[in-house]
This record gives C-alpha cells, sequence and structure tokens, in this order.
C-alpha cells in the first residue's frame, strides 16, 4: 500500500523512541521527514535525555520536535497529578507490567522508568494532541506507546527490528494483541513473532522496511578502489568482525592485496585490536571508530567491496537487515554477507552479491578473494543490487506504506481501530 491522493493520512503523529537523536538510527530520522513532507506534523518522545557526542545534521534539523526527559524531582508533580486522573488505566498497567516482567527484574525497574517518563509527557502530549502513537523497538518506546494508549485511547502501533525480539520478550505478546498496527522489518521477523501468536493478526502485522535515501547513492560502478575493502557497524559481537579478521589474514597469507576499513565503535574494540595483532594484519586493517554519515558514504563509494560478515550469538541476538549494507547497495557496490536473519531478503546469493555461512572466516575469505579479482562479477552484481534496494528499501517508499497502513486505520470508524 502507497501513500496516493484518496489515501487518508493523520494530521499528528507521536514518535517513541528511546534516545533522540541516536546516532546508529538514522533509519528513524528518515521515516519521521518523510512523514514531514507528507504534511503530518510530528512530535518526538525521547525516554532519555541526549546523550550522543555527534549528531547527524538531519537529526538536528527535527530537535525542535522532541519532547524530552526532565530531571525526576520536576516530573513528580505531573506523574501525581496523572495517577490521580487515570487512577485505573495506571494501575492496569502497573499490574500487567509486574505480571509480564518480574522474572527480568532489570527490565521491570527501566520499564517502570520509561512508563513514569511517559506519564510526566502527558500534558505536553495532550497539547500536541496526536491521533496515533509509534513506537521503534519493542521494548520500552513501545512499553510506553501501550501504557499511552490505554491512557488516552489514542492508537498505538510499533516496529519490532532485532534484538527487541530475538534476545528480549517485553510483553510483546500483549503488545502485538493491543495494537492498532504491528510493523516488522522482514518476512523473517514475521515467521520469529509467531511465537507470541502475531499469525493471528491477519493485516494488522505488515513488513516494512528500514530503508536508505536511495536519492542521495548515486549509482557508482568505476570510480572505486582496486583494493579496497570496507565495513560499517557497532564493534559488537552480532557483526562477525571477529570472523571478519581471520578470513583477512587468510587472504593476506594467500598473497591476496587488500586494505580493510572497519568504520564503527564498541565494546568489542580490545578484542578485535588483539586478533588484528595476532593475525599480522595491523598494517591492513584500520579500526577507525564512528564517522559522521558523509565520510560512511564516501568509503562505501570508494570501496571494492563491501563486507558484513554477521553472526548469531549464542544468546541468539543477530542483526536484522543492517542499513550500511543496504546503502552500500544502493551504490552498486559489491557485496558480501551472511546467512543471518533477514540478510537473504536483501542479498541474493550469485544475484545480487555472495552470501555465506556465518562464523564461517574461510568462505568469507574465498567470497571476498572471488570478488576482489573479479570486476565484471563485481558490476554485475551491483547493478543487480542497486535495483533491488530501488524496488525494495527506499526509504520514502517504505514510509509512504507506514504512513498509509497508519492512515487507514485512523480513518476507521469509532471502536474499529481496536477490532479483532
Amino acid at each position: 500500500m502507497t501513500v496516493s491522493r484518496s489515501t487518508p493520512t493523520p494530521d499528528r503523529v507521536l514518535y517513541l523512541v528511546s534516545l533522540f537523536p541516536c546516532w546508529s538510527e538514522t533509519f528513524i530520522v528518515r521515516e519521521i521527514e518523510r512523514f514531514v513532507e507528507r504534511g503530518v506534523d510530528v512530535r518526538i518522545l525521547s525516554l532519555k535525555p541526549p546523550s550522543e557526542s555527534l549528531v547527524q545534521k538531519r537529526a538536528e534539523a527535527l530537535m525542535d520536535r522532541v519532547i524530552g526527559p526532565r530531571h525526576p524531582l520536576a516530573e513528580l508533580p505531573t506523574v501525581f497529578l496523572e495517577v490521580l486522573r487515570h487512577p485505573i488505566a495506571v494501575l492496569v498497567v502497573a499490574a500487567q507490567l509486574l505480571l509480564g516482567l518480574w522474572k527480568q527484574p532489570a527490565a521491570l525497574g527501566k520499564s517502570a522508568i520509561a512508563v513514569w517518563r511517559g506519564l510526566a509527557a502527558l500534558p505536553a502530549i495532550r497539547r500536541f494532541g496526536p491521533q496515533w502513537l509509534h513506537a521503534h523497538w519493542a521494548t520500552y518506546p513501545s512499553t510506553v506507546a501501550w501504557a499511552l494508549s490505554k491512557l488516552t485511547g489514542v492508537p498505538f502501533s510499533f516496529t519490532a527490528h532485532a534484538h527487541d525480539i530475538f534476545v528480549e520478550d517485553q510483553l510483546v505478546a500483549p503488545k502485538l494483541a493491543d495494537a492498532a498496527l504491528a510493523v516488522t522489518i522482514s518476512r523473517y521477523n514475521v515467521r520469529y513473532l509467531a511465537r507470541w501468536g502475531a499469525e493471528q493478526l491477519g493485516e494488522r502485522l505488515q513488513v516494512v522496511h528500514c530503508g536508505v535515501d536511495f536519492a542521495e547513492l548515486p549509482e557508482n560502478l568505476d570510480a572505486r578502489a582496486d583494493d579496497h575493502l570496507v565495513t560499517v557497524g557497532r564493534l559488537d559481537p552480532i557483526k562477525g568482525f571477529d570472523t571478519l579478521i581471520p578470513a583477512l589474514g587468510l587472504l593476506k597469507r594467500r598473497g591476496v592485496p587488500f586494505r580493510c576499513t572497519v568504520i564503527g565503535e564498541g565494546p568489542q574494540r580490545r578484542e578485535l585490536e588483539a586478533q588484528i595483532a595476532a593475525e599480522n594484519v595491523a598494517d591492513r586493517v584500520a579500526l577507525v571508530g564512528a564517522k559522521p554519515q558523509e565520510a560512511v558514504r564516501a568509503a562505501l563509494n570508494d570501496a571494492t567491496v563491501f563486507v558484513m560478515p554477521s553472526v548469531t550469538t549464542p544468546e541468539g541476538n543477530q542483526d536484522g537487515i543492517p542499513v550500511a549494507l543496504m546503502e552500500a547497495m544502493a551504490t552498486a557496490g559489491a557485496v558480501v554477507s551472511t546467512q543471518v536473519s533477514g540478510i537473504p531478503e536483501l542479498v541474493h546469493h550469485e544475484r545480487n552479491g555472495l552470501v555465506v555461512p556465518p562464523g564461517d572466516a574461510r568462505a568469507l575469505a574465498d567470497a571476498l578473494q572471488r570478488l576482489l579479482g573479479d570486476e565484471a562479477l563485481r558490476h554485475r552484481l551491483g547493478l543487480a543490487a542497486r535495483a533491488l534496494v530501488a524496488a525494495e528499501f527506499d526509504a520514502r517508499h517504505e514510509a509512504d506504506r507506514l504512513l498509509a497502513q497508519i492512515g487507514v486505520r485512523c480513518a476507521a470508524p469509532e471502536g474499529l481501530v481496536h477490532a479483532r
């Protein structure tokens, strides 16, 4: 479903997120920008105060739309009045939180804090008068959206991504049951959500991809380096960089010329630095830290091959569909990735990229070596990759699809929004 002149759209939507701005969540910024472009007035409820040292320019332009938390003591009178105003609804929310999360005390405590901040924001939310609440992530933001919907009667939806369902279970079943619309980013996730009864949702469960700004990612086939491997992502176990480093060691021992740039920061830095030293590839591999979007895109355009060696951790955590992978493909870059989560829905082996088993350093090295040595193959795969991203992962089109789904439900007669 896409937005057309005949498709109803809401006038006012409140977005709920854990943190805004958040460096790694540019897909949310693009979605909100598109809503605003379509004439929707958007406000953003951030459950945490700003803390990022780097802020993307596009996120900075939305800061006047943000409703943020204050000091808890300053929020206390407002929360007290809201509890008096909605005693039964607050009691129901508190009881469901306690019953659903008592085995997860940390999640229960953080959920209580998040709901507190939602209550404290209610006066500002009422002044805005949203017709719809939409949360990103099936954890704390959707908990607050679910709670606020119970208190205000405003319908809510949420987008489930990756760790928020693969590792967490924060009242996913009741949220799916109560949401006017449930969204997730891949068909793989739809199947995964079946453990919470998602198959019963019918049209209330939709796949909307986290897309990229396709218009800002021009095709680039020829102006690329001959030996440059690039990857982008948080230095976290799910990214599989600890498989990439041994693969690079194999390439060096085979005499394959290459250099590799790893863009991102995170808790695995020391471990990866030790691996780089052990594999004797310090002269070939650079951990350059987090970079502004402009620098990331410059690296994507220079890359001979973009590699995303994602894995599933022992705890079950894994990527969704990495946005950096979409961006690389949008530039007509040749890519190598793995059979994890929804990635095979984006990268089709031998058609628009190469896909290898996760955690297999030798298979990864073989795929990288093959692409480094075959320009014609890189061009063929790159053009097919760009075509798929244009068709299925353009952020503007995906935001339009979400807006259309919300619009139809906002326009439903009273009482039908929550019909089962």
